[in-house]
C-alpha cells in the first residue's frame, strides 16, 4: 500500500533558501505527497494596484514548500520525484514587470544610465475546467485566451558543501528553473548532496513561454500531487534531470548563457552515452542531430538551459529501471482513487 502524506504551510513555514533549513516532512520512498504552494509574490498581489516593489519585501519572494526529507536519500544517491498533478488553486493568477528584473530591461548586474521599465501588473482569469487563462492587456480592450500548462518554476534539493542558496538562483541542486518541462506527467531527477535530499518546490507557473523574458510567468498558487523515490547504485549526475513519455532531457543553469547551453548539452551526450553504448563522438553525433534545446530561463541570477532528445531514437533504452513509469503509475492510480 502506497503511503500518502500531506504537507500544506502556514504563511511562516514557507522557505526562501535551499539549504539551512530543517525539513517540514520525512516520508519513506515510494510516497505520495500532497502539498500546495504559494506563488512568487508571497499571495501579496491581488490586483493591478498591488506594485510588487510595495507589497513585497525582498528577499521574502518565492517561497518554496519544503524541506521533504526522503527516509534513505544518501549523498551521490539520485531524488526521482514525479510530478502526478500540478493545479492551480485559485480562480486568478498574477504577472508583472519589476524594476530592474526581466530580459530586456537595465539590471542590476547590466548596468545603464536609463530608468528601468516601468513597474506593471497583470491580473489573469484563471479556469482550470475550461484549461484557460485569459490575458488582458492594461492599455487597450486587447483580450486572448491562453492554454493552461501548469508547472513548478522552482524545484530542487538542498546543494552541497553547507551552502544556502536563496530560492531565486537555478544551480546544480536545481531551484529556480523556470523550465515548462517540469509540469505533470514528469519525472526529475536530482543529485542528492545531504541525507535526506530535502526537497522543496513552489513558484507555480500556469504558463510561461520560453525563456520568461519580461521575469514572470503566470504566476500561481498551486495544489500538486508528487510521487518520490531513491535511486542507488547509478551513476552520478551533476545537474537535474527529465523524463517525460515522450523525451529526456537534462538542464544546465549557469551564466553567460552559452555556458547553460553547454552545460545542458553536455550532460545530454554523456546520458545519451549511457543510454545507448555508444562513445562520446557518436552520442555527441546524435544529439547534434536529433536534440532540441528550450530556452527556461533567461533572467535569473543564473540562465537555465534545456537538451532535450526524443526516446525514439534511444530503442527503448531503460532510463533507471523505468521508475518514471513507475512512479507515473503510482501517481495515476493515487488521483484516480483518492
Amino acid at each position: 500500500m502506497t503511503e500518502v502524506f500531506q504537507l500544506h504551510p502556514e504563511p511562516d513555514q514557507y522557505s526562501f533558501t535551499f539549504g539551512g533549513k530543517e525539513p517540514l516532512l520525512t516520508v519513506p520512498p515510494g510516497s505520495v505527497v500532497e502539498l500546495t504552494t504559494e506563488d512568487c509574490y508571497g499571495g501579496a498581489v491581488r490586483s493591478v494596484d498591488d506594485l510588487p516593489s510595495v507589497v513585497c519585501r525582498f528577499p521574502f519572494l518565492n517561497p518554496v514548500t519544503g524541506p521533504i526529507a526522503v527516509e534513505g536519500a544518501e549523498p551521490g544517491d539520485i531524488l526521482a520525484v514525479h510530478l502526478a498533478e500540478v493545479r492551480p488553486r485559485r480562480d486568478w493568477a498574477v504577472s508583472s514587470t519589476f524594476p530592474h528584473f526581466g530580459a530586456l530591461t537595465t539590471t542590476h548586474t547590466t548596468a545603464m544610465l536609463h530608468d528601468a521599465l516601468e513597474e506593471r501588473v497583470w491580473m489573469y482569469e484563471v479556469d482550470v475546467e475550461a484549461g484557460m487563462c485569459r490575458f488582458a492587456a492594461r492599455n487597450s480592450d486587447y483580450v486572448v485566451d491562453l492554454p493552461l500548462d501548469p508547472f513548478h518554476g522552482t524545484i530542487g534539493v538542498a546543494p552541497d558543501a553547507f551552502e544556502r542558496i536563496v530560492t531565486v538562483t537555478p544551480s546544480f541542486h536545481g531551484g529556480n528553473m523556470d523550465t515548462p518541462e517540469t509540469r505533470a506527467g514528469t519525472t526529475v531527477y536530482f543529485p542528492v548532496f545531504v541525507d535526506g535530499a530535502h526537497l522543496s518546490l513552489g513558484d507555480g507557473h500556469c504558463r510561461q513561454g520560453e525563456g520568461e523574458v519580461c521575469g514572470t510567468a503566470v504566476e500561481a498558487a498551486m495544489t500538486t500531487t508528487i510521487v518520490v523515490d531513491v535511486i542507488k547504485g547509478a551513476d552520478p549526475i551533476a545537474t537535474p534531470r527529465v523524463e517525460d513519455d515522450e523525451f529526456v532531457m537534462t538542464t544546465g543553469s549557469v551564466k553567460p548563457l552559452e555556458d547553460a547551453f553547454r552545460l545542458s548539452q553536455t550532460e545530454l551526450v554523456r546520458w545519451t552515452q549511457s543510454l545507448t553504448g555508444m562513445d562520446v563522438l557518436d552520442a555527441y553525433q546524435l544529439v547534434s542531430q536529433a536534440g532540441l534545446a528550450p530556452a527556461g530561463n533567461v533572467v535569473d541570477t543564473n540562465y537555465t538551459m534545456v537538451a532535450k532528445l526524443p526516446k525514439t531514437v534511444l530503442h527503448g533504452a531503460s532510463v533507471y529501471d523505468d521508475v518514471h513509469a513507475r512512479l507515473r503509475r503510482t501517481g495515476e492510480d493515487h488521483l484516480r482513487t483518492r
